[in-house]
Order: structure tokens, then sequence, then C-alpha cells
């Protein structure tokens, strides 16, 4: 009685020493946490609560890579199981030979030995990626391997406890606990005192390293079980990708942007613990396939080892609990093993990630200046990192616990253009020319609307002429200057004259959309041209706008209602071309006998979710032979315009466009197609560096039907 008294009460204090350490590292991180800015946490609705069930329960997100999908579902769903076996396996400790009063006890017990077994083959797969795939995200190393043997141990210990709790209590082989009766058979020349000794030994180790597994959890990677799930029920509501607005007339505002760490949100930084460090977003970011420094999973554990320091030396509360068993002095991405492989870049590859892990490998070194004397942009992130970013999204579709990465490089780029005043040449030469002439490239703003005279007959009225038009074409600024996306924007005037729709466009009196600005941080010259643009389509009552750049739709549909454009639909020119169509008010007569592979425009795809209707025209013209990338549609790879870099020269690594264009050309495509005139210019580039432009053309979608149309052949360069 005594013995079982001293038990209980060490189970008690074990038990309560391994709470109390768990509470106090949580909580020390909920501190640093509150050093950011405030957030708005009230999120409801039925579709928030249909997409949480899907991706927190359903593991979607993870899914998308199936054999590490299926890992995780079984690690997932087998400690929730393991729990009931875990409470069991207690009990039985504490009154010696009980167990928890199930009905059906012995298939109860079946239930956890075939989750231990799954959970053991799931952890030996998932060892075999890290170390016998060798795949280039996955971190290697002891920190980032630790989870793997403390589950193994956990696993191990639950066997031999029930194991040996059959040679003591004299149990029989039994086929609903195969695996703790085959241990019991290896020990099976144990006395039942010592039978007893060994399940003893084997239960305190059970719970020590469970104990030991709580409080290492918020201290490392692993605290994404308990904000992840937090996280993704507080993801962005609303359009995919918008950008929070800035209250650019608050004169109480020391700064705009992000410069310091706590600038960021409290959303943005539950972010930074929700990483798994899986690598996914790394993975299909087309700058780190490219060579480019940039890499998505380091931004955010960067950003993440930051606001830990920095948060410690605010609070005076060491994130390490016990100071003893932890050191702050190597943050997880400094002890990785460096990647087999070159630290260049080599051609020969498509897309390679390995050059960009190396260089942040090489790059990180302890920092001599305190925490709170450490520049965020400078010291902790470089500005060429910032540069690097296409905005493409890839990387926040990809995560499986709702991180948003786009909205941090552009909070940061915020804070380099209107407090700083820092941007590459190229990019400040762009925002000059769109601040004074309305477009990136300084040509008078009067000339918009000369590439009408050059249609062939067909009137293209504005909508002074035009006052009765249902929809406004938008033409946007590649469509009206850019040599080559003219003939998007005649193409798809013929088409809408054809289908006897009634249209205008707004000429000299059309702006740049802002996009360009917006992605490079300038949030006051964006403003100024949305307010602009706004009183212009309210001066001619526009309730219909179609457009056939994604940037500006993306920008108008999702971005402008914020700033006051309200009640106006907007289409993309693929979406309205589908429609027509659909109802017959196009017929694509003439055969286009092409091999045509669709490039997915990220800003069309990714955000707002249109794969279908691009597709759609394609397959309805005759003769057509679509044939599907590799990477495509929610995974397809960025054509490097995005985000400001259309404007910019890439001087790393590989050149985005020329990647892409490989990608397309593995197909064996006649004719590359897109639906966005930043797509179609990079992937047009693109064939002639690799000096395919002989043999594969790149054209839009709205040029194709033209032809199908028409009859008529692709007009000479």
């Amino acid at each position: 009685m005594a013995a079982e008294t001293i038990r209980i009460l060490l189970f008690l204090a074990v038990v309560g020493l391994g709470f109390y350490w768990f509470g106090k590292a949580v909580y020390h991180r909920y501190l640093y946490i509150r050093l950011g800015q405030p957030a708005d946490f009230r999120q409801t609705g039925q579709a928030r609560l249909r997409g949480y069930f899907s991706q927190v329960f359903g593991q979607k997100k993870l899914l998308k890579d199936p054999k590490s999908g299926l890992m995780h579902i079984v690690i997932f769903y087998g400690f929730i199981v393991l729990q009931f076996g875990a409470l069991d396996l207690i009990v039985k400790g504490l009154t010696e030979g009980g167990h928890l009063p199930l009905p059906g006890y012995e298939a109860f017990g079946f239930i956890q030995e075939a989750t231990v077994f799954l959970v053991l083959a799931a952890m030996a797969y998932a060892a075999y990626r890290r170390y016998g795939e060798k795949l280039p995200r996955l971190k290697k190393g002891w920190k980032p391997s630790i989870v793997v043997f403390f589950i193994f141990f956990l696993m191990m210990s639950v066997l031999l406890s029930l194991g040996f709790e059959r040679v003591w209590l004299g149990m029989e082989a039994s086929g609903y606990a195969p695996l703790s009766s085959a241990v019991a058979g290896l020990f099976s020349g144990l006395t039942p005192a010592a039978a007893k000794t060994a399940f003893y030994a084997s239960w305190w180790a059970h719970l020590l390293i469970l104990l030991a597994f709580l409080v290492y959890v918020p201290q490392s990677k692993h605290f994404h079980i308990l904000t992840a799930p937090v996280n993704v029920w507080f993801r962005r509501k609303g359009p995919a990708g918008r950008l929070k607005k800035l209250d650019l007339e608050n004169e109480e505002a020391e700064s705009f942007g992000v410069g310091k760490i706590e600038e960021f949100t409290q959303k943005q930084m539950l972010d930074f613990y929700s990483c798994v460090e899986c690598g996914r977003c790394t993975n299909v970011c087309p700058a780190s396939n490219t060579g480019k420094v940039l890499s998505p999973m380091h931004l955010i554990t960067k950003l993440r080892d930051h606001l830990q320091e920095k948060g410690a030396a605010v609070t005076a509360k060491s994130p390490w609990v016990p100071a003893f068993a932890f050191s702050s002095s190597v943050p997880t991405h400094a002890v990785e093993e460096k990647q087999e492989g070159r630290t260049g870049w080599d051609s020969e590859d498509v897309t390679d990630i390995r050059p960009t892990l190396n260089w942040h490998r090489s790059a990180w070194a302890a920092q001599e200046k305190k925490p709170e004397e450490l520049e965020l942009i400078g010291d902790v992130m470089t500005e060429e990192e910032l540069w690097s970013c296409t905005t493409c999204r890839n990387c926040e579709d990809q995560c499986p616990v709702g991180n948003e990465h786009v909205d941090k490089i552009i909070d940061l780029r915020r804070h380099l253009v209107l407090m700083q005043g820092s941007v590459p040449v190229e990019g400040q030469r762009a925002m000059q020319n769109i601040e004074r002439q309305g477009n990136p490239w300084g040509l008078n703003r009067n000339d918009r609307p000369k590439w009408t005279g050059e249609i062939g007959g067909i009137y293209v009225p504005t909508v002074k002429e035009n006052p009765g038009f249902e929809y406004l074409f938008f033409v946007g600024s590649m469509g009206s200057y850019d040599l080559r996306s003219r003939k998007i924007s005649k193409a798809f005037v013929r088409l809408l004259n054809e289908a006897g729709v009634s249209f205008a466009i707004l000429g000299s009196e059309e702006k740049n959309s802002g996009d360009t600005p917006r992605r490079m941080g300038n949030e006051f010259l964006f403003q100024q041209l949305c307010q602009e643009n706004i009183a212009i389509l309210r001066k001619y009552g526009v309730r219909r706008i179609v457009t056939a750049c994604p940037h500006t739709y993306n920008t108008l549909k999702n971005e402008y209602p914020e700033f006051g454009l309200e009640d106006v639909e907007v289409f993309h020119h693929t979406e309205l071309l589908d429609d027509l169509l659909r109802q017959g008010r196009l017929v694509p007569r003439h055969e286009v006998r092409e091999r045509i592979t669709y490039h997915d425009s990220c800003y069309l795809g990714r955000y707002n979710g249109i794969y279908e209707q691009p597709r759609g025209v394609l397959k309805a013209i005759p003769g057509v032979e679509l044939a599907e990338m590799e990477r495509s549609r929610e995974n397809g790879m960025c054509c490097g315009a995005g985000g400001g870099m259309m404007w910019m020269e890439e001087t790393a690594g590989k050149r985005v466009n020329v990647a892409r264009t490989e990608q397309a050309l593995e197909v064996k495509p006649t004719v590359i197609s897109s639906a966005c005139p930043y797509c179609l210019t990079m992937l047009e580039d693109g064939t002639k560096m690799k000096e395919a432009e002989d043999r594969v053309k790149a054209r839009d979608v709205a040029e194709l039907l033209e032809q199908s149309v028409f009859g008529s052949a692709p007009r000479p360069e």
C-alpha cells in the first residue's frame, strides 16, 4: 500500500512538473506574440468551418504530396488513437494491472497495437524520405530528426509495457494482441516479480518520454501541433492574396510597412510558430528553384528566431524551459548538415533548390549585436531576398498549416520603399514612369489608345462615344503600349465585335491599375492610382469590366472594392470568351492543328481559381491537342514577371522564365499558350533564349481563338 501511494505521489509530481514546464514555454511564446500589432481574430462562417475541417482533419494540403500526406495522416490520427491507449496504460500502472472499463476491451487493445505498428511504419518511411531519398527540401541533422527518436522509443515503451504485463499477470497469447504477445513470448522465462519490475521500468520510461516530448514540442518546430489548427482557423478571409490596406493618413503613425519584428501583426507572428519546416514552400518557389537567395521556409524561420531572441530580451522571459536542457545560442536553421551537391547553379537542371539552401547555410552566422539592436532588414533579412519574390503564392498554396508568406515580404518592401526609399534602379524607374505618365515605360499617356487604329476597320469606341456600353474593356498598360501585347488586345476586340458585345474603352483616361507599385511596396502610388481610376469608373457608370491582364483583373476585382469600387463585376477575357462560346455567339470554324501546352498565370489561377475557362476555350478550337505540363494548375510555376519582377533584371541563378519554358518544352508542344500579357512576354523570350522560337510559338488564348473563328493565320511579328 505504501509503495502504491509513493508511486501515485511520484506520478503526480512528475506529471505536474512536465505540465508546468510545458505551460511556461507556451506562455513565454504567447508573450512574444503579444509584442506584435493587434489583429482581428474574429472569424466565423460555415465556409470557414468546412475549410478548417478539410485542412486540419482531412489533411487536404498535405495530400498534394500523396506519399507524404498518407504518412502524416497515419501519424496524426495514430496519435489521437494512442492517447486513449496512453490513458489506459497509466491506469494499468497506477492500479497494478487494472484497465479502463471499456466495452469490447480486447478490440480496443487490438486497435492500439495496430496503430502502434502503423505509426512505427510511418516513422520508418519518414526517416527514409529524409536520409534514404535525401529530399533536398527536408532538413538533415540531429535536431530536425529528434522527433523520430522520440516517437520510436515512445512506441517501443508501449509494446514493452504491454508485453511485460502479459508475462507478469500470466496472460495467454491472443490474436487481439499480436505485438504484445510476441514481446511476451520473447521474455516468457521471466518470473512474475521480474516481469512486474520490467513492466514498471517500461511504464516509467513511457511516461517520462511522453512528458519530455510534451515539454520539447513548444520549443521546437513541433509547436505547430498546437498552433497550426489555430492558424488555419484564423487564415485570411476574403480573396486569396489580398494585401492589407495601409492608413496613409494616420498622422500618429511613426512608420509604414515593417521595419521591426514587433511591427508584424500577431496573426503574422502566429505564422512563425506554425511553420513545420517541411520545405514544401521552398520546393515550389520560383526564386528558390532557380538559385535566388529567397527561401520562403527560411524567411519564416529567420523571422521566428529573431522574434524569439528579441522577445526574450524585451520580456525577460527565456524561451528555453528548463534552461539546462535547451540552448538559445543555436537556432534550428544553423545546425543542418550541408546538402550534397553544388553551391552554384548548374544549367543542366531545369530547377534545383540546393544552391539556395546552401546559400542559407553558408550565410548564417551568429550575430554579435544584441537582439534588440539587430536591423530586421539587413541583419535578419537581406534586401536581395525581398526583391527575389514574384508574389506567385505557390508557397502559400502548398503550406499545410496556412502560413502566408507574400504579405510579410510586401510589408518589408513597403518599409524599404516608403521609409528608406530603397528599391532597385529598374523598379524605381518603372514606378516614376507610372507616376508621371501612367505606364511603366514613361510613354505619352495620350498614346494609350493608339493601338485601336491598327485593327483594320473595326471601330473601338471610347466610353464617351458609346455611353450605353455593357462592358468596359480595361486594356491595361501592356495591352496598350507593348507591341506584342497589343496583338492580344486586337484579337480580343475582333472577337467582341464578332459576338456583338457592346463595349468601350477609357482611352487616354485609363491609368495603370496600380498592381506593380503595390507589389513593389509603393502603397502611396497604388492608392493614388486606385482612387483616380475609381473616380473615372464612377464617372461613366461602369458596371462590368473585362480585361486581358490577370494582374489588372485581380487588382480591380479583389483590391479596389476595399477602396470604394462596389457593385462592379470584373471578368477576365478568358471567362467572357468561354461564356460567348457556350452561348454560341462565337463559333470556331477553322482547325488550328497545334499541340498546345497551357501555362497558368499565377494571378489568374492561384489568386482567383480560374483554371477551366482558358482550357475550355482551347478545347473548343477544332484541331487543338492539349498537353499539360507536369507543373500545371494549382502547382503551375510562375513565369517570373509578378511582384514587379517584370521591370527588374534577374542577376542570380537561372532566369525563371527560362526554367518555365524548359518545363513547357518537355511536353514537346508547337504552341505555348497563356492568358496573361506578362506571361506571354516571358515565355516568348524564353523560347528565344532556348533557340526554339522557330518551332514553338507563344500565343495568347484569344489569339488562338481568333485564328479559329476568322481562319486567319497569326499576323507577322
